[in-house]
């Protein structure tokens, strides 16, 4: 589970590392190596997509005029696991990866939000004919979510409001402001990505699942006992966006595994 925290709102994204398990890994480490720091997205086509992860500023707070970028340092490209086991169409609301032309195995460390249903016509995302389909590896999970892209498809537009040219990568740049002039440092659509976690303890010959709760969705408190794991409810509730505590009383269960899965 992650949370990308924008200059439009907030994304609550799932992530299907049991189905996509090599492309969330790849994504993971990205964040995990801080390679995410100072992202911004760097290209909107509003009913197409959002894309982000490829590019990032070294001066975020520097009001002086945009001029420079970098790219964040790639790792080994991954295969491509668009049609590896569940298939997960390119609809509205999913997170996918990017990928470069005539490359299927190319997806490193750019991804993009969907903000249509791209599978099929006109842009055809999913068609293995089509650089062999575009990785789908999670998806929006909250209704705040999903007004946040719904306002960035109806407000967004090139030359008025949100959207410059800044050529080559960033022809179709977001940023938060009316006009095609070029953007100061500080007025890029940045981004930063949490990823939610649970911490397990022992307290008094039982464990404590901890973790901060999301808002008004269901929290599921799953464990597995083996690995590659089968998930089963301890139990499950309606998040508070609080820390929240649950205790897993089966102390004589050695070698359990837990998760947080959430639900809307």
């Amino acid at each position: 589970m992650l949370q990308f925290k924008t200059i439009y709102g907030e994304l609550d994204v799932e992530l299907y590392d049991q189905d996509k398990p090599v492309t969330v890994r790849n994504f993971l480490r990205y964040l995990t190596n801080s390679d995410f720091n100072d992202n911004f997205f760097y290209r909107c086509q509003p009913g197409f997509v959002l894309q982000g992860g490829g590019i990032y500023n070294p001066y975020p707070l520097d009001t002086h005029p945009f001029t420079n970028y970098l790219t964040v340092t790639p790792f080994p490209n991954i295969s491509n696991e668009a049609w590896s086991g569940v298939h997960y169409s390119n609809n509205f609301g999913t997170i996918a990866m990017a990928t470069a032309s005539g490359n299927p195995n190319s997806a490193s460390q750019a991804f993009f939000f969907n903000l249509a249903n791209n599978g099929g016509p006109p842009n055809y995302l999913d068609a293995p004919t089509n650089n062999g389909g575009y990785t789908v590896f999670g998806h929006i999970i909250s209704a705040n979510s999903t007004n946040v892209l719904n306002w960035i498809n109806a407000n967004l537009y090139y030359g008025g409001y949100g959207i410059v040219d800044l050529g080559g990568a960033l022809s179709t740049c977001p940023v938060n402001y009316f006009g095609d002039v070029a953007p100061n440092n500080n007025q890029l659509s940045y981004f930063t990505i949490s990823l939610l976690k649970a911490r397990v303890t022992t307290t008094n010959n039982t464990r404590v699942i901890s973790w901060n709760t999301l808002y008004g969705l269901t929290n599921f408190v799953e464990y597995a006992t083996n690995l590659p794991p089968k998930w089963q409810t301890l139990t499950n509730l309606i998040g508070t966006g609080f820390q929240t505590n649950v205790v897993d009383s089966s102390t004589n269960k050695p070698g359990r595994f837990y998760r947080i899965r959430i639900s809307h």
